[in-house]
């Protein structure tokens, strides 16, 4: 695994400001090839790291302070734990929601100086905030030696997000950050946390992220109101009794439709075909059927469209797009959506000519340029070595 420039960056900034050698951690980014909006939903999802990443150095400090400076936001935030709730800095809510969530579970974080800096893109749906959630976790457990377990690690991250955040997220995304593999995805069973890996080998094809940049003010109000939607749906299918999804079946959805509103209805119906969208993503990945695993991708944007409701004229356009481009198999939007990312399985030797024409015709369509990630897979958090930088 090659570890990034910026990883250098950010230690000579903890030298600059601090005078100390820090230790030094990261954790990347994620892609969800398949499986959106499923995963608390309880259901089963298709994700992968990426070499996108966050940088956490750090350096216990002998006092009650912390004091973290942030590369990207060009910005210092210092505090005491009797005082964090005062700090009212989005990007440092993630690292304060980590330490209270330690600090319920009864660890002891002493004060320290950190150093953070990052290259996932905000605002892309490739979740950079759970990237740096779990750096600062995975970083702080190996530095204190307080004892959790990759998997809790994984669910505190998420539990920051949802408790002091306040996004309602599900685990998806810290789990791809913290276990994600080079070369491979893997499918995560959301309700009991297993999951299999799966060798991410496209042979002419490959992957390659169409970021739109646009963020739509929706984006967290409408994600809250989806989950809310689907647990409306559950709760009146279960008739008293609690079921999740997998309960569900997708030949019964006519019975359904008669217990629930049309929006709950499109919800239900949504989530049913995505989750069988997943499994069948891990065949064609097995079988090496591209072009089932590129249909599978349209399929789940024109869920995501029509039926969750999360797409935006953006994403569609790059979609609709795609289709219409020779070399291109499948495109879909990702992550939480109204913005972000669509995600393109392509001829690699077309991939150059897709970028050219793509951002020429949505910057006159929209006076955007958009920016372009080729998908390179990656390993899940770890302590970066000094000596490799």
């Amino acid at each position: 695994m090659n570890t990034p420039n910026y990883s250098l960056k950010a230690v000579e900034e903890f030298h600059s400001r601090f005078q100390k050698t820090p230790r030094v951690y990261r954790s990347p980014g994620r892609i969800n090839l398949i499986g959106e909006h499923i995963d608390y939903n309880n259901g089963w999802v298709m994700p992968a790291g990426i070499d996108k990443e966050t940088t956490f150095c750090f350096l216990e400090n002998g006092t009650d302070s912390f004091r973290i400076y942030s590369i990207n936001q060009q910005e210092q935030v210092s505090f005491m734990l009797e005082n964090y709730n005062s700090i009212t800095t989005s990007w440092a809510k993630f690292i304060i929601g980590v330490i209270d969530e330690f600090l319920k579970k009864g660890a002891t974080i002493p004060g320290f100086d950190a150093v953070l800096e990052g290259n996932v893109p905000f605002g892309s749906g490739l979740s950079s905030s759970a990237s740096l959630e779990c750096a600062v976790a995975f970083g702080l457990n190996d530095q204190f030696n307080l004892g959790f377990s990759r998997i809790e690690l994984a669910q505190l991250s998420q539990a920051a997000e949802n408790n002091y955040v306040g996004v309602n997220c599900g685990i998806m995304d810290q789990f791809a950050s913290v276990f994600s593999k080079e070369n491979h995805v893997f499918k995560l069973d959301c309700d009991t946390l297993t999951f299999e890996y799966f060798p991410c080998d496209l042979g002419q094809y490959t992957l390659i992220l169409a970021n739109s940049l646009v963020h739509h003010s929706l984006a967290d109000s409408e994600y809250n109101t989806r989950r809310l939607e689907c647990e409306s749906a559950l709760q009146k299918l279960g008739k008293g009794k609690k079921i999740n999804f997998r309960d569900l079946k997708k030949e019964n959805l006519e019975e359904y439709r008669k217990h629930l509103t049309p929006i709950e209805f499109n919800r239900i119906q949504f989530v049913l075909e995505e989750i069988e969208r997943v499994h069948d993503a891990a065949s064609a990945l097995q079988n090496q059927d591209f072009h089932k695993l590129g249909k599978l991708l349209y399929g789940s944007h024109n869920g995501l469209q029509h039926l969750y409701e999360v797409s935006c004229s953006e994403l569609d356009f790059m979609v609709d797009f795609a289709r219409n481009f020779e070399g291109i198999l499948g495109s879909r939007m990702m992550g939480g959506g109204f913005g972000g990312c669509t995600i393109n399985l392509i001829e690699e030797s077309r991939s150059e000519d897709f970028i050219k024409e793509l951002s020429e015709a949505y910057q006159t369509k929209f006076g955007i340029q958009p920016e372009f990630y080729p998908v390179k897979i990656g390993e899940g958090s770890s302590k970066v070595e000094l000596e490799s930088l």
